[in-house]
């Protein structure tokens, strides 16, 4: 993501490239960028691909997990992640699918399900910004933490439990979606701080702690409905370097950086990564998926 780079340059350089002149970023009318190096030849079989949000995109990070399993595996990845993407958004990118039906094999990593529309909103990506959400009834845009607060806040637990399974519905409806248009082996891989195994009460009445740390919605139910579509599922829990003081890469020394990314008007400033993997979580990820992904290298 361009806008990213814009954030964090004195961080990280994510050689941001062109993937195919003809692939249009829908939410910017641009041309695509994705996380560089792009392997020299893209032709069939040798590389492998990695499908995700900013977590495999690797926000503020030098060496995410396919750079590292690039190394470790002597092919070249393709890094499609791209932050705050869900199944979805793969879906609007017909043109992507021959890159990565061409790859030896797919990582696809679990994304958020708190953008999945319900009955009670439809939501949507504004470029520069956090996902909003629009309220149905009367068209209204607003932040998607906003949302469910106001449907905890406002509505029975009920209503509330009926509009959360619909999305969760519509989650696994996009992924069984995606999973359909890619032939070739597909490892499905959870990377997050938690266990996919939560429950929530609803009289807790705290939007956080229904969503859950990233990725946001997603529970055990829904990874077993998903993961059979999959030759392979593979975890990584872990909160190893986090948080993650950010250095300048130019001074060696501790650095803030701009976070108008969230959707909030005023300046908003952090020292410390505390929501993306840390350096270190991506080196747990390539160790987790090493094995795996050798497996379909050696086919």
């Amino acid at each position: 993501m361009a806008y990213y780079q814009k954030l964090d340059w004195d961080v990280v350089d994510y050689q941001l490239q062109v993937l195919d002149p003809e692939i249009i970023e829908s939410l910017t009318g641009k041309e695509l960028l994705v996380r560089g190096p792009i392997p020299e030849k893209l032709e069939k079989n040798s590389y492998f691909v990695c499908i995700g949000a900013a977590q495999t995109y690797g926000r503020f990070c030098p060496n995410p997990y396919p750079k590292l399993l690039q190394e470790r595996l002597e092919i070249p990845a393709l890094n499609l992640g791209h932050g705050g993407s869900t199944p979805s958004y793969f879906l609007e990118h017909e043109k992507l699918s021959k890159y990565i039906n061409n790859a030896k094999f797919a990582i696809i990593q679990v994304t958020s399900a708190r953008y999945a529309s319900n009955a009670y909103f439809e939501s949507e990506y504004e470029p520069k910004r956090s996902y909003l959400f629009t309220r149905k009834s009367n068209g209204e845009k607003i932040p998607w933490i906003k949302v469910y607060q106001e449907l905890l806040d406002k509505y029975d637990k009920e209503y509330v439990k009926k509009n959360v399974a619909e999305s969760r519905e519509n989650w696994i409806k996009e992924s069984k979606k995606i999973f359909a248009q890619i032939n070739i082996p597909k490892i499905l891989f959870w990377f997050s701080i938690r266990q996919p195994d939560y429950q929530y009460n609803y009289n807790n009445k705290q939007a956080h702690l229904l969503c859950k740390a990233y990725p946001q919605l997603v529970n055990l139910q829904m990874i077993e409905a998903i993961k059979n579509d999959c030759e392979e599922y593979v975890e990584c829990v872990s909160e190893r370097g986090m948080p993650q003081i950010l250095i300048n890469r130019f001074t060696g020394e501790p650095i803030k950086v701009d976070q108008k990314w969230k959707g909030i008007e005023k300046k908003v400033e952090t020292s410390k990564n505390k929501y993306y993997p840390s350096p270190e979580m991506h080196m747990d990820a390539a160790n987790a998926l090493e094995e795996v992904c050798q497996k379909y290298c050696d086919l």
